[in-house]
């Protein structure tokens, strides 16, 4: 047996909410920016992946139109910083909805760095920053989808096994359904199997 649902069945966010229950874990893409005032935004982003190999190019998703969209339309640039398991706090209070003139880096306490290759900063004690020019954006309902090419991948060394980032060093948060958040759990080495016919 199976309980089953429609988009008609769940009014509200009420279909959402059951999206992100099943959709899980997801990568969390904690994004930086800077408006094209000098204000600079940080936000965390759980609609988050990889969507190209060449040229390289990530993806995370607005739902409704956030800061941390506006700047990147605005200036074509932003940063994917990756949401340490050490920093959880942070993560989770970046999300809080601050106003656009509200800098959350000094609002928080959170420390940054500069970019080599955009403006916006990264996030100081995040292991990995991935910095990005803004490829296209795609509306889509409520949300946008925003593609940036990654033109710079800063990773600290001490999070580097044999020259590779290692996951178990990162320790990355996962988002999961309702208020439920995960960290790095089991982790298995699994080749893939060759076809032979």
């Amino acid at each position: 047996m199976r309980t089953e649902w429609t988009p008609d069945d769940l009014p509200g966010r009420a279909f959402y909410q059951l999206m992100t229950s099943v959709v899980v874990p997801r990568p969390i893409a904690w994004v930086s920016t800077t408006s094209g005032d000098g204000v600079d935004n940080l936000a965390p982003h759980s609609f988050f992946t990889i969507s190209c190999t060449e040229p390289p190019i990530v993806q995370f998703t607005s739902v409704r139109r956030k800061d941390s969209l506006r700047n990147a339309e605005e200036t074509g640039e932003f940063v994917v910083n990756l949401a340490p398991e050490a920093m959880w706090d942070q993560v989770n209070a970046s999300g809080t909805p601050y106003p656009p003139e509200v800098d959350e880096f000094e609002a928080l306490g959170i420390g940054r760095e500069a970019s080599v290759s955009v403006r916006p900063p990264r996030v100081a004690g995040s292991p990995v920053a991935l910095e990005c020019a803004l490829h296209s954006t795609l509306g889509l309902g409520d949300s946008t989808v925003v593609f940036g090419r990654v033109v710079r991948v800063a990773v600290r060394e001490d999070v580097l096994a044999d020259g590779h980032p290692d996951v178990e060093l990162m320790r990355p948060l996962a988002r999961l359904g309702r208020n439920e958040w995960s960290t790095l759990g089991e982790v298995r080495a699994v080749d893939r199997l060759p076809y032979r016919p």
